[in-house]
Parts: C-alpha cells; sequence; structure tokens
C-alpha cells in the first residue's frame, strides 16, 4: 500500500510560507502548508502568554497535597496512584516511553508533520498547562525538517492517537528514531544535536498533553477533504467525456431539474458536466441507430451521485473545522483556572465523517467504473468496437484495464465498512469505548488513492472512444473534452491503436488526474469548475 502518492492535487491559492500558530486555532490551508510544504512555523506572543499563564495554574496543583489527574497521579486505570514531587519527571517520561508502542509500517511524513503541528496547536491555546518550551521545542522539530517514525498501528482513537503522539513526543525529549531532512533515518538525539535543538525534560502534567489528542486522524481529515474536493471535480469531467462518448443527451444536466431537488453537491456536479459538454457535437445522438429514451442511471445520475458525496464532504469539513477550533487534553484547564477531567479527546465526531467519506468514495469509484464498462461493451456502447480494441479479437484493447478498475471497486468497497462501529475496550475497561478513529483515516487514505486510479481509467476510455467517434470526422468533441484529450496526450496516454504495453499509460493518466492536470485542462475552456 504506497500512500507515499499523496500530494496536493487541487487549487487551495497561494500556499502560506510562513503559519504562526496561536491560541484561536488553525485553518485547514495552514495545516496543508506545513503539513505538505515548508511553510515556517511561529507561535504568536499571546499563545506563548496563555500557555504561562496555564503553566502556573498546574504549578500551583503540583504544589497542592491534593491529587490530581495527569500532575500528581498515574494515568488511565493507575489513576488511583498519588505519585510523589521527586518522581513527576520520571512519571512523565515514563508515560511517553511506555506509550511510543506502534508496530508496522511507518506512517507518511505528511501525517506526522500534521500530526505534530495540531498537536502544537492545542498547546498553544492555554488549555493544557505546558511551558511554552515544549511547544517552542515542537515547533523546532517542524521547521528543522525532523520527522518522529511513527508507526501504522497502535491508536484506537480515543484518549486521542495516543501511540502516534507519543512518538512524536518521544522524539521531542531526545529519544526514539526520526528521519531527517535529508530522509535518513537516525537516533533522535543525534538528529536534535545536528540541528542546535535542545532535548525536553518533561514536567507535571506536560507528557500527558503531547499525547492526549485527535491529531493524527483530524489531519488525515483535512488532507483526505483537500484531495477528494479536487477528485470530486475530476470525476464530473469524466462523467461529462463519457456521456459524451455514449452519444448520450445533457439534457438531464438542465438546471431546471437539479432546482426542483435542492442538494447543492447536485447541482455543483450538473452544472460541472454541462459546462464540460457546451458545444459538443456529440451529445443528443441518442435516438440514432439504436434509439434509447434515456441514458443509463450511471450516465444520467452522475450527478445525483457525485452531488451527494460532495454534500457529505462539505459536511466532513464543518466537523473538521469545529475539530480544529478545539482544544482537546485531558484534563483542561479553565478560564476561571479549574482544571477538570473530560472526555474530548474521544475521537466519534472525526471518526464517523472519516468512514461517511469512505462511503461516497466507494460509490463515486463504483458509479465510474459501471459507465468505463459500458464504454467496452459492443452490446451497449452504440458503435463502439469491443473494449475499444484497435482490431477486436487480435486486439484486447482496455479489457484488462477495466479488470484493474474494477479491483480497485472492489477493494474501495471493502474499505467503506466502517471502523467507528467497531470499539474495542483497553486500559483494564477504563477506556471501554473507542472511535478507531484513526483506523478509519487510514483507510481513508487508500480508498482515495484508489479513487484516483479508478477515474485514471474512466479518463483512458472516454478519450479513446471519443477519438474513434470523431475520426471520421462527421462528429466533434465539445471543445472542452477536446482541450483534456490534446493535454493527456501531450501527458504520455497515446489514443487509439494496435496493443500495447498499457500500465504505464494507465500511471500516466493518474498522475494527470492526481495532479489537477484534468481539471486545469477542462477549465481552459469551460472556465472555472466547482
Amino acid at each position: 500500500m504506497n500512500k507515499d502518492l499523496h500530494n496536493p492535487s487541487h487549487e487551495t491559492g497561494a500556499t502560506p510560507a510562513s503559519v504562526t500558530v496561536a491560541e484561536a486555532g488553525l485553518t485547514p490551508a495552514d495545516v496543508l502548508a506545513v503539513a505538505r510544504g515548508a511553510a515556517h512555523v511561529d507561535l504568536s506572543p499571546r499563545a506563548v502568554k496563555a500557555m504561562a499563564a496555564s503553566r502556573a495554574v498546574v504549578d500551583d496543583l503540583a504544589a497542592s497535597p491534593r491529587p490530581v489527574y495527569g500532575v500528581s497521579t498515574g494515568f488511565g486505570a493507575l489513576a488511583t496512584r498519588h505519585i510523589s514531587a521527586e518522581l513527576r519527571t520520571r512519571l512523565q517520561h515514563s508515560l511517553v516511553r511506555s506509550h511510543a508502542a506502534g508496530m508496522g509500517p511507518r506512517v507518511e511524513t505528511e501525517v506526522v508533520r500534521a500530526l505534530m503541528l495540531l498537536r502544537l496547536k492545542t498547546l498553544a491555546s492555554g488549555r493544557t498547562g505546558v511551558r511554552p518550551e515544549v511547544a517552542q521545542a515542537m515547533a523546532g522539530l517542524l521547521n528543522a525538517g525532523i520527522t518522529p517514525v511513527v508507526h501504522e498501528y497502535g491508536s484506537l482513537g480515543c484518549s486521542g492517537d495516543l501511540a502516534p503522539l507519543s512518538h512524536c513526543a518521544l522524539v521531542l525529549t531526545g529519544e526514539g528514531e526520526a528521519e531527517g531532512p535529508d530522509g535518513v533515518v537516525r537516533p533522535a538525539a543525534e538528529l536534535l544535536d545536528a540541528h542546535g535543538l535542545t532535548p525536553v525534560e518533561l514536567r507535571e502534567k506536560e507528557g500527558l498533553a503531547l499525547i492526549n489528542g485527535t491529531d493524527g486522524m483530524l489531519g488525515m481529515l483535512l488532507m483526505a477533504i483537500a484531495d477528494l474536493s479536487a477528485l470530486f471535480t475530476a470525476a464530473d469531467v469524466t462523467a461529462a467525456m463519457t456521456l459524451e462518448a455514449l452519444l448520450g443527451t445533457d439534457r438531464v444536466l438542465d438546471p431546471a431539474l437539479h432546482a426542483i431537488r435542492p442538494h447543492p453537491g447536485q447541482a455543483a456536479s450538473a452544472d460541472n458536466m454541462k459546462r464540460v459538454l457546451a458545444g459538443s457535437g456529440m451529445t443528443g445522438h441518442h435516438q440514432d441507430q439504436k434509439p434509447r429514451v434515456q441514458d443509463a442511471y450511471s450516465v444520467r445520475c452522475a450527478p445525483q451521485v457525485a452531488g451527494a458525496g460532495r454534500d457529505t464532504l462539505a459536511h466532513a469539513a464543518l466537523v473538521a473545522e469545529r475539530e480544529l477550533a478545539s482544544a482537546v487534553d485531558n484534563p483542561v484547564i479553565l478560564d476561571d483556572g479549574r482544571i477538570e477531567s473530560n472526555g474530548n479527546f474521544h475521537g466519534a465526531p472525526v471518526a464517523y465523517v472519516l468512514d461517511f467519506l469512505a462511503v461516497a468514495v466507494a460509490d463515486l469509484g463504483s458509479i465510474a467504473e459501471r459507465r468505463t464498462d459500458r464504454l467496452l461493451d459492443p452490446a451497449r456502447s452504440h458503435g463502439l468496437p469491443a473494449f475499444l480494441a484497435d482490431d477486436p479479437g487480435v486486439d484486447s484493447g482496455l479489457m484488462i484495464a477495466q479488470y484493474t478498475q474494477a479491483a480497485l471497486v472492489s477493494e474501495c468497497k471493502r474499505l467503506a465498512v466502517p471502523a467507528s462501529v467497531d470499539s474495542i475496550p483497553s486500559s483494564a475497561m477504563q477506556e471501554d469505548h473507542v472511535s478507531m478513529g484513526w483506523s478509519a483515516a487510514r483507510k481513508l487514505r487508500t480508498a482515495v488513492d484508489n479513487l484516483a486510479r479508478i477515474l485514471a481509467v474512466e479518463l483512458v476510455a472516454a478519450a479513446r472512444a471519443t477519438d474513434m467517434r470523431t475520426q471520421s470526422g462527421d462528429l466533434a468533441p465539445a471543445p472542452a473534452t477536446a482541450a483534456v484529450i490534446e493535454a493527456l496526450r501531450a501527458a504520455g496516454v497515446p489514443g487509439p491503436d494496435a496493443d500495447r504495453f498499457l500500465s504505464p499509460e494507465l500511471a500516466a493518466a493518474e498522475e494527470f488526474v492526481r495532479s489537477g492536470a484534468l481539471v486545469r485542462a477542462a477549465a481552459s475552456v469551460a472556465g472555472p469548475l466547482a
């Protein structure tokens, strides 16, 4: 499973060169700039002041004989033990060491950088009681390009992403392993020393504050939203091209039809498709040869399915926005100076939308595959050769490309099974209901990768079918379609011909979709697409 393929594949405006972490939180663009780019991270003076004020509260509580969770007690099921002052530094370091227990493959750099930035955001809120020096050390890691080694497995998504965050906290203290800006994994102590960074000695509550958040699942949600925003637009373009290649009717895209079922995502997708098809000489020929009153559902209902996914994406963005505005820790320091235990670390709100997005991805991939199959079947393609082959029987055309697409769709369906319903108890039944939000995020990343590949296969098929339709010169595609095909050919995906090694062409088409080149080519004629 290669998740290193993730990259910014959408137009988000100018990328910030620096991000200031204030006590009020971050924007999605801030997170992407640090996770996927080299944006410099600063702490605002107000955030430093807020952290110093909350630290004074913790210091007062630490001096009190009254046990306070996370300050002078053990953790989880061991919270009943009062820890004496001389053991509290050891307590915090022991917490981080023991919780850095992840296993499996390394998590991608962009996920770890998002995780660290989002934890820094909560530290800067002044709700956690850590010293400003701890937050400044976290910013120092990000700015030095030092990425802790975090493993695939270890988070149950309740008490936050404990193991992933613990691996990051461990590096902050000069232990564990990390990758330097040169891409080489080395002991953390060596990397800190090489970049002039001082390991942090943790004091009361600081170890707990570094590991008790939903930051990993939230970071992956924000990146999935960005990637899917681009892929939903790409799906509208490929759906329009398939409709055109099948000589379908664009009358189903009439705004009046979508106004009487006023889902905003549906209207946006229909408008995208209509603008891509403007000026087409191929649409509307559904009554030629074998007349048909209506196109198949996979063509006619494309805006309804993609639109439902768009609306799901909008809901997920709302949840992400709320989570970005949150300070997730336990216990937290309130404005009146109270320090209170809570359950805000539970990942259910984020986990649900991660699972919901995986459902939308699976369905969008499924309808795209059905359209592709229709293009390849001479019984349903309205005059196209079998499998879009140059010489059917001698050549197989795109037969096996559709097999690959179907395999990807099948995996997306499995990945759509929700993780958030699969709570499993831990910590001697103290943590007896967990969100599994990290797991939901991990499988969504795979599904998003698959969707880009699925759309790439539909694009290749629709482009080849269009070329075959127009070879005689009797029909002409929409100007936007022609612009897409020209750009696709220039990107290393040749037109129809005898069978050839297909895998490199599919990879080039995938990059064409993922990089945003598909949407840019269509928009160069159709205008900006939603």
